[in-house]
């Protein structure tokens, strides 16, 4: 393995390796990882970030162009460095690069990029944790964090008939623009907050036709309301009762949000926070509602099958899109990594995260891995701070 060196191309200062020898793995260099690895350093403790790609920050590298955060710039700093003033209050996914980048240099991070974790184990002698990597490496280090990313791999539903499907089909995370879809009849599988925003670029960037198969009919909240950000308002309440919430939310929202019922969008039928502790958060509007009320973005049912050029409906409807986006969500994909551990619940998320580590694998942390809401960049962030407590205190 190369010898670690700063994320300027430096080398590395001896000093700040105050460990008994054995640095601690990040595995991702991600926000969460590069979080963890800045909060880690200024503890004291050496922290070694591995980067299956090229470069840190590689998931927000493919996101699509129109991205900006959701959450407030303020909110969604990482650890000992602001973003610039200039990146506005909703930072653009572009800015976000910039801003990775920044951050590993700026704390001089040790970061090595192309190499890939297969596998953690048990070190040998039963002192840290063993890293099976490519090329053959077996890397040994005090402890680990797993920071691979909420969105690590592409999920396509497997639909009855979809490898026959004649028309386009693509995943989200291929979507970059919309200009090779401009003139043309598109459908859009899901209405998350990506599905959603995806829909509106596709109809401001001069599609035919932009549908949206919904199978569950989502919250939708203002992004900010008379200047007050709704983050703030979740950062308030998240500790408070979920069914005080769902009232709450509830009001909120028939005072802030028309009643979409007549376009094919009833408001839901469950609570606001309820669906936040299933795991799925609202839809912030960037211009949804505005395109459902014109007609512009045309909500549908669910999508149950294909059929040749045809894609069937949960209501039995036929249509025949010329491009089918499915904003279905993202694996975490940690089975090959940490599945032998016993470390994972349902859905492969992992039992704990931040500062607790399971009780059969100690030193083993897990961060970025729940989509909180009051905003993930922020609770990675937390995180990061409560990683490097726990492990500089042992």
């Amino acid at each position: 393995m190369p010898e670690p060196t700063s994320a300027s191309g430096a080398p590395l200062p001896a000093s700040i390796d105050r460990t008994d020898g054995r640095p601690v793995y990040v595995i991702g260099g991600g926000p969460g990882g590069l979080a963890a690895a800045a909060a880690l350093r200024e503890q004291g403790v050496r922290a070694v970030v591995l980067e299956k790609s090229e470069h840190v920050g590689a998931s927000w590298r493919r996101h699509y162009d129109r991205l900006h955060l959701h959450t407030t710039r303020r909110w969604s700093a990482l650890p000992g460095l602001r973003m610039p003033r200039r990146f506005g209050r909703w930072v653009a996914r572009a800015d976000m690069v910039r801003y990775l980048e920044k951050y590993a240099v700026h704390h001089e991070l040790e970061v090595v990029t192309g190499v890939e974790v297969s596998r953690i184990d048990r070190a040998p002698d039963g002192d840290g944790w063993q890293l099976s990597a490519t090329g053959g490496r077996v890397l040994t280090g005090r402890a680990v964090v797993v920071a691979t990313g909420f969105n690590h791999t592409p999920r396509i539903p497997a639909w009855p008939g979809r490898e026959g499907f004649t028309g386009e089909l693509l995943h989200a995370a291929e979507y970059r623009a919309p200009e090779p879809y401009a003139g043309k009849d598109v459908l859009v599988v899901g209405i998350g907050n990506t599905g959603a925003e995806i829909a509106v670029d596709l109809v401001e960037g001069g599609a035919s036709r932009v549908r949206i198969a919904v199978r569950t009919t989502p919250h939708i909240v203002r992004r900010s309301t008379a200047g007050w950000p709704a983050q703030g308002t979740a950062v308030l309440v998240r500790r408070l009762p979920v069914r005080l919430v769902d009232a709450a939310a509830r009001l909120l929202s028939r005072v802030a949000v028309p009643d979409l019922s007549a376009h094919g969008l009833p408001r839901p039928d469950t609570g606001l926070y309820s669906r936040v502790k299933e795991g799925a958060v609202p839809i912030q509007d960037v211009g949804l509602i505005d395109a459902v009320r014109g007609g512009t973005v045309v909500p549908v049912a669910a999508v149950e099958s294909f059929d040749g050029d045809a894609v069937v409906l949960a209501d039995g409807t036929r249509l025949t899109p010329e491009v089918v986006i499915a904003a279905t969500g993202y694996e975490r994909a940690l089975e090959p990594l940490v599945g032998h551990l016993g470390v994972l619940g349902p859905g492969g998320r992992p039992v704990v995260h931040g500062a607790r580590t399971p009780d059969s694998a100690p030193g083993l942390y897990f961060t970025g891995f729940t989509n909180p809401i009051s905003g993930m960049l922020r609770e990675i962030a937390l995180d990061a701070r409560r990683i490097a407590g726990r492990l500089a205190r042992h």
